[in-house]
C-alpha cells in the first residue's frame, strides 16, 4: 500500500525495533500526529489467550478517567419511569418501539445502545443485525441492558467504553485525543492496562500481555514496553499536565493567563 509524504515522514521518526516507555510512546504518539484534524489515539494490546474457547475471551467496560475527548451520543429503550430517568441523565435519543423502528430503517447515528430487560426480548431483540455489527447492541455483561439506565447513561457519557477480543485475540480502545496533554492521554493508558491485567482469564496460560501498540488515526504504530503495567512504572517519566483531557492549546492558554495574573 503506497503511503502519503506525511506518514512516510512520521514512520521515519519511529524505532520499528525498540519498545518505548509508555511516556516516551504518547508523547512520539503526539509528535507524529500531523494531519489538519484532531485525531484519535488508539492502544492496541495483543494478548496470549485462546479465543476460540469461550471461557478465555474478554469482554467488559472501563471508564477513561479523562474521556474520550468527543461528545459521546446515547440512544436508550425504555418506557415510563425508566424513559424520563434516561431524560434527565441526559440521553440522546428515548424511545420503544417509536426507536426500533428509526433503526430497522437505517438510521444508527448514535455511540452508545442502553436498555431495560423487559424491552430486549420484544423490541431490540430485532435488532441484532443492525446493531451487533456495528458493537451497538445493548448486552447484560457490559451494562447496557439494565433496570438503573440514568447511571448507565451518565456512566456513557462520562467516557465509559467497551471492550473485547478479536479473532487474533487483540484489545482496540481508544484513549482520546491528540490534542490531549500526554498526562490525560497517560491517565487514560494506565485505566486501559489496569483494566486488562484485572480481566486476565484464569484459564490463560503462560505470556499474557505479549505486545502494546500506539497509534493515531492516521499516524505509524508505536511499540510500548508492555512489561509496564503498575500505575507508577507507567506514570514515572509522565509532565506534570493537567490530567484532565483538555487540549494543549487550551491548557497553554490557561497557564499563560495564569502567569500575567501572577505578574
Amino acid at each position: 500500500m503506497r503511503r502519503g509524504k506525511r506518514f512516510r515522514t512520521a514512520y521515519e521518526r519511529v524505532d520499528r525495533d525498540h519498545h518505548y516507555t509508555p511516556a516516551e510512546a504518547i508523547a512520539l504518539v503526539k509528535e507524529t500526529a500531523s494531519t489538519k484534524f484532531d485525531e484519535t489515539v488508539e492502544v492496541h494490546l495483543r494478548l496470549g489467550v485462546n479465543v476460540r474457547h469461550a471461557e478465555e475471551q474478554l469482554r467488559g467496560t472501563l471508564a477513561l478517567p479523562n474521556g474520550l475527548g468527543k461528545e459521546v451520543t446515547v440512544a436508550v429503550f425504555a418506557e415510563g419511569d425508566a424513559a424520563k430517568a434516561a431524560t434527565d441523565a441526559g440521553a440522546d435519543h428515548v424511545g420503544a418501539q417509536d426507536l426500533a423502528e428509526r433503526i430497522s430503517e437505517g438510521w444508527t447515528d448514535f455511540d452508545v445502545a442502553i436498555a431495560t430487560p423487559d424491552l430486549m426480548g420484544p423490541v431490540v431483540s430485532k435488532l441484532g443485525r443492525i446493531l451487533g455489527p456495528q458493537g451497538k447492541m445493548p448486552n447484560p455483561k457490559v451494562g447496557t441492558v439494565t433496570n438503573d439506565v440514568g447511571k448507565a447513561v451518565s456512566e456513557a457519557k462520562a467516557g465509559k467504553v467497551e471492550y473485547r477480543t478479536d479473532r487474533q485475540a487483540i484489545v482496540h480502545l481508544t484513549i482520546g485525543k491528540a490534542s490531549f496533554d500526554e498526562r490525560a492521554l497517560l491517565e487514560n493508558y494506565v485505566a486501559v492496562v489496569d483494566e486488562i491485567v484485572r480481566a486476565r482469564p484464569a484459564a490463560a496460560k503462560g505470556r499474557y500481555l505479549l505486545s502494546i501498540t500506539l497509534a493515531t488515526t492516521m499516524g505509524p504504530g508505536i511499540r510500548v514496553d508492555a512489561t509496564r503495567t503498575r500505575e507508577a512504572e507507567i506514570l514515572a517519566d509522565a509532565p506534570s499536565g493537567n490530567g484532565a483531557g483538555t487540549p494543549d492549546s487550551e491548557a497553554e492558554t490557561a497557564d499563560a493567563a495564569a502567569g500575567s495574573e501572577g505578574g
